[in-house]
């Protein structure tokens, strides 16, 4: 690693180890009183899983850092890798729509994928690649501390719940990440290609809004 680099993200208490190969990969460990500033520096940075190689930029995360609701997705995709903004294109815009249908927006919500980088030709994520890129999310989360978490898609229910079921088992429980409770539904890009769900979605968006009034506020 850069000697300047490293001695920068020390500097804001970033610490970072090196993967045991030859090349110059690495990937923060993320620590308790990271600010999102540092933890925004520290994905731009990170080449820990290749994806570096490929990708136009990094897709940090955007929204109310004080939501309620914080909305996960698996990997960025051709739109977002070139706008550097999760859930933008065909699919953000059917997002913005399912939002809108329970009174919300994507200003009031924090939104956030998995993997920071787009994988080459919008492949699922690879399981290493995920594993590398998991301090991210978890400190996201951690600093927005919302009340609700909202999967979108097969892969980011998976593994946020450690759960290899079926989505259509998944979807329309409750179950807790941590200690946070965790509702999944179908990602926008799979309602596209499979509009007869759209109805199935919706009802999962209505829990999500019965569970957030549960809840109440911060």
């Amino acid at each position: 690693m850069n000697t300047d680099k490293l001695t920068y993200l020390n500097a804001m208490n970033i610490q970072t180890w090196q993967l045991k190969n030859k090349d110059a990969a690495y990937a923060p460990v993320i620590m308790a009183e990271t600010s999102w500033e540092a933890l925004r520096t520290a994905v731009m940075n990170c080449t820990a899983c290749g994806l570096d190689k490929s990708r136009t930029q990094t897709v940090f995360g955007i929204g109310n850092q004080d939501a309620d609701l914080m909305i996960i997705g698996e990997a960025p995709g051709f739109h977002e890798d070139q706008q550097g903004e999760p859930f933008v294109g065909r699919a953000g815009q059917l997002l913005n729509g399912m939002l809108e249908a329970i009174g919300l927006d994507r200003n009031r919500v924090y939104i956030a994928n998995i993997l920071k980088c787009r994988p080459p030709n919008n492949r699922d994520p690879l399981p290493e690649e995920v594993s590398l890129c998991t301090a991210f999310l978890e400190q996201q989360i951690a600093l927005v501390k919302p009340k609700l978490l909202l999967a979108l898609g097969r892969i980011a229910a998976q593994y946020l719940l450690k759960n290899k079921s079926a989505l259509t088992q998944l979807r329309g429980k409750i179950f807790q990440y941590n200690t946070t409770p965790l509702i999944s539904t179908f990602h926008p890009a799979y309602l596209l290609r499979s509009p007869a769900d759209k109805s199935k979605a919706y009802q999962d968006l209505h829990l999500v809004l019965r569970t957030l009034k549960e809840l109440g506020d911060k």
